[in-house]
């Protein structure tokens, strides 16, 4: 039960491997030392020795009660792993409470957001069982209002959040804590109330920032059944070397982070030959400001263009400038909001964030201010703090800092790291700009590039021990064909070199062979003289999926006059021997009888999947309606020189700008000459409107800059400049034809291999069997199928794998298509990727074209712009087969939490797109 429940929450929160690795962990710990459940005498150090055989980085609890420490890069989503600590214990084992601790203020009240339904952030969204009963959150600042001891609260989920900075104040001097202090109503302290619990749980949120405190001292004598820690730096510090926690059973540091693309890349930026002693402080830092703006501006420019390109959410950036202290602050903030600093451009979008700007009803401005930050309406774009923000303030829009106080270079990576690496969209996008953070240290570059490099630096350190090698590391290539190609050509080679002599290409590089055997159906035919005639039989329907005129569908196969064309070239290809003995070794083979048992096969074992095309007819001509350009967030700055970008984990370097080219005759010549590299422009046709685009752009610059600052951003911003206008101009494009025809070139199509690659030595899994660690069934080979069009299947999600269930059970025959089955294609941007939709299924009445998508994917604009190619192609579909009496086409784009093994394929209907 335990195991399906882990998929359950698992599935449902959408958890990251990294974090769904975390909760098997758990489960695995909770497993081999059930123990850990029990509240009355228990050996806590017997349980350690089991424990310690299971997880080799498990030395000590370091508690008086049973502690196991998650060790999770920043920006992996700790907070999110809470919540699936807490559903699963609740689901799987019957707990009901919780006590979760928060470092300081910040978290405190994070943590409270993130706990309550209807936020932004809620930890339990997509768990059912919360839906209508959600937890009670119970807090440090409402505990004493609470009705605990109400009868309405049976079996009611309660979380308790707690401020340990708080709770040491109130312990100074030996003091009790609040908490401890009587209440009547209980006729105990709430302390003791929950000490009293035999199923209390502790989460323990930023571990680090507490351990050895008096306040935590006083939470031991909380007794819960176990702790739960989470932190980024499983260390305390001290001296000479800090101190690693000894109870870590998960390490995923953020080396591995950055190398699995969950958090930006850190990179370092100075300008080029740039020669600190030269200049004096005060300039050093006006230079650094100045480049940060550079920057800044950059990325704001970049993030738009990306979110023009893929439709996605604007991500509005900001710079953080890091003061010595309070009154240098107060000059920063000053001196950036004044006329001097670019033209006053940035009056009124910077904020002071320290002890002397954040009291009194201004200082409540300035915090929501910050709060509200990610927001594209708000129009904060620097914020100048003393200190780097400390933890618990989540952002994902930080994209350069500036560093201005004196600190050593591993201390500058360790404050960036910990506050600006989280990704606005969750995954790497491929655009460098959009993907990194950057540090601008002109004085201090070498010494962070150095410090970087260091083999204990937190950008290379990958894990706090190395592991022997796994058999399971080793990955393998399969290629896997249809049935209907095992049926007709007879068993699977064994060979690791894929198909050849027109034997199925089925190999598998592992020795898996004989398992791909045992998930194949038995050949139609036994002797290698019938699988040499069926073979032929399949090359010429092959050529006949190509004559839609004379084979509209398959179940024209099976017409006497077309079996009759079939067997005639067939006989054609064979040797004149084929059709007599061969040396009395073989019995004569009966051509008529094995073409019609393979044509009837072929039409059982396969579904119509036709090649459909649109194509314009008549004269076709293309262009860009004239618009007005959106440079409402556009604010490019000069640079006298080039800013060297290097990343700290890959040490690859980049440029801000390129070189300087020649010098145009007019301002637009810089947008336009650049403009027409790219293929989808026509200059002779297309000149006008480029240059109105161009003008447009260029007014802009001249309504804040010099004429020189205007040809310095032209000459070295072109590229930025023209990328950004051309992503404006795809909104814009049409395309005009006569008319357009839809071409059915193909009735039918051959169902094409499939290509995995899979963990070597791996049998196939069952797609009944319950997958136990499901970060890892992207790698699994499934198998057991009855009416799936292959032998073995793949999936990327146990979602698909529960999807397999159903259409075994209720459809007549299903597939995962191949990539280039359907040559179907959908808009992003200025690119038509393939789209692959996740299943086809036929049943008595349709075929269905289906695709499963986490919850909040849902409305995801590639995922919109895939289904509505999809609708669009069964349309086609649909009307192909009405005029040759086949099945009409569906599309169905189902929410992954839809999918229950308990439901009928004809539930899904509800989520059909049209």
């Amino acid at each position: 039960m335990s195991a399906r429940i882990y998929n359950a929450v698992t599935g449902r929160l959408s958890l990251r491997p990294p974090q769904a690795e975390s909760l098997a962990r758990l489960k695995q710990a909770l497993t081999t030392a059930p123990a850990m459940l029990e509240h009355d005498d228990r050996d806590v150090a017997s349980i350690l020795a089991t424990l310690k055989a299971e997880f080799a980085t498990l030395e000590d609890f370091e508690r008086e009660f049973p502690s196991l420490c998650f060790a999770l890069a920043t920006g992996v989503g700790k907070t999110r792993l809470m919540g699936a600590f807490i559903a699963y214990l609740h689901l799987a084992h019957g707990i009901n409470n919780f006590f979760v601790l928060a470092p300081n203020l910040t978290i405190y009240d994070k943590l409270i957001a993130d706990f309550t339904p209807n936020t932004p952030k809620y930890v339990f969204k997509g768990i059912g069982e919360f839906a209508i009963n959600a937890p009670r959150v119970i807090t440090g600042d409402n505990y004493d209002q609470q009705n605990i001891i109400g009868g309405e609260l049976f079996g009611e989920v309660r979380i308790n959040i707690f401020n340990i900075s708080k709770i040491n104040s109130e312990v100074r001097g030996g003091k009790e804590p609040r908490i401890k202090r009587m209440r009547e109503v209980l006729g105990e302290s709430y302390f003791n109330h929950l000490a009293n619990l035999d199923d209390l749980v502790l989460l323990m949120d930023e571990s680090h920032r507490y351990r050895a405190q008096a306040g935590m001292r006083a939470i031991n004598e909380l007794k819960p059944l176990f702790g739960l820690e989470l932190t980024a730096t499983p260390f305390v510090d001290a001296n000479p070397r800090p101190i690693p926690f000894k109870n870590v059973v998960m390490d995923y540091p953020l080396a591995r982070a950055m190398e699995d693309g969950f958090v930006k890349e850190p990179a370092v930026a100075t300008q080029r030959g740039f020669d600190a002693a030269s200049l004096t402080p005060p300039q050093v830092e006006k230079i650094k400001l100045e480049d940060g703006i550079r920057l800044h501006e950059t990325a704001k420019v970049e993030l738009q263009t990306y979110a023009r390109e893929t439709g996605l959410p604007q991500v509005k950036p900001f710079m953080l400038v890091i003061a010595r202290d309070t009154t240098h602050a107060a000059d920063l903030l000053a001196l950036l909001q004044g006329e001097s600093f670019f033209g006053g451009r940035y009056a009124g979008k910077v904020i002071q964030v320290d002890s002397s700007s954040t009291s009194g009803s201004e200082g409540e401005e300035v915090v929501q201010k910050l709060l509200a930050i990610e927001s594209p309406d708000e129009p904060t774009e620097i914020v100048i703090h003393v200190n780097m923000l400390k933890e618990g303030w989540d952002v994902t829009n930080l994209y350069t800092i500036v560093p201005l106080r004196a600190a050593n270079a591993r201390t500058l990576i360790e404050q960036s790291i910990g506050r600006g690496l989280r990704l606005p969209y969750g995954k790497r996008t491929g655009v460098e700009a959009v993907d990194r953070l950057s540090i601008v240290a002109h004085d201090r570059f070498q010494e962070i590039v150095d410090e970087a490099n260091r083999g204990d630096s937190p950008i290379r350190l990958k894990q706090i021990i190395l592991d022997a090698p796994k058999a399971d590391d080793r990955k393998a290539s399969v290629a896997v064909s249809s049935i209907i190609d095992h049926m007709l050509t007879g068993p699977v080679s064994g060979n690791t070199g894929g198909a050849t002599d027109g034997t199925p290409s089925a190999s598998v590089n592992t020795g898996a062979a004989t398992s791909l055997e045992a998930n194949s159906p038995a050949p139609l035919f036994s002797t290698e003289g019938e699988q040499r005639v069926a073979r032929r039989v399949m090359e010429v329907i092959a050529t006949y999926s190509a004559r839609p005129a004379d084979v509209p569908s398959t179940s024209a196969l099976v017409t006497p006059e077309l079996l009759q064309r079939i067997e005639a070239e067939v006989r054609e290809q064979l040797p004149p021997v084929q059709t007599g003995l061969l040396a009395g070794e073989e019995p004569e083979v009966d051509v008529t009888a094995v073409v019609a048992r393979a044509a009837e096969a072929y039409i059982q074992k396969t579904i119509d999947i036709p090649r459909i095309t649109v194509v314009p007819s008549g004269e076709v001509t293309t262009g860009y309606s004239a618009f007005t350009l959106d440079v409402s967030t556009l604010r490019l700055q000069p640079g006298e020189r080039e800013i060297v970008i290097q990343n700290l984990r890959t040490n690859e370097q980049s440029t801000l700008t390129s070189e300087r080219g020649s010098q145009e005759a007019r301002p637009e010549d810089y947008i336009v000459r650049e403009l027409v590299n790219y293929d989808d422009i026509d200059y002779f046709t297309q000149a006008d409107l480029l240059y109105d685009l161009a003008g447009q752009m260029v007014r802009h610059l001249q309504s804040y800059l010099s004429e020189g600052e205007v040809v310095n951003v032209l000459d070295q911003g072109r590229s930025v400049i023209a990328r950004e206008i051309h992503s404006q101009m795809q909104a814009h494009f049409w395309e005009r034809a006569t008319s357009y025809e839809v071409r059915v070139t193909r009735g039918f199509t051959e169902l094409r291999p499939c290509n995995y690659t899979v963990v070597a030595g791996q049998q196939p899994a069952n797609y009944r069997n319950t997958v136990a660690e499901v970060s890892r069934i992207k790698q699994m080979l499934f198998g057991g199928f009855t009416k799936c069009l292959y032998p073995l299947q793949k999936f990327d999600s146990d979602t698909e794998r529960r999807f397999s269930v159903i259409l075994e059970r209720d459809a007549l025959k299903w597939l995962k298509p191949a990539k280039g089955q359907f040559q179907m294609y959908y808009k992003r941007g200025s690119e038509q990727p393939e789209y692959v939709p996740d299943f086809v299924a036929e049943t008595d009445a349709c075929i269905y074209m289906v695709e499963t998508k986490a919850r909040d994917e849902m409305t995801d604009s590639e995922v919109l712009a895939k289904a509505e190619a999809a609708v669009q192609w069964c349309r086609h579909a649909s009307s192909h087969a009405a005029l040759v009496g086949g099945k009409p086409w569906k599309y169905l784009l189902v929410p992954h939490d839809a999918v229950q093994e308990s439901m009928r394929f004809t539930d899904f209907e509800r989520f059909l797109r049209t």
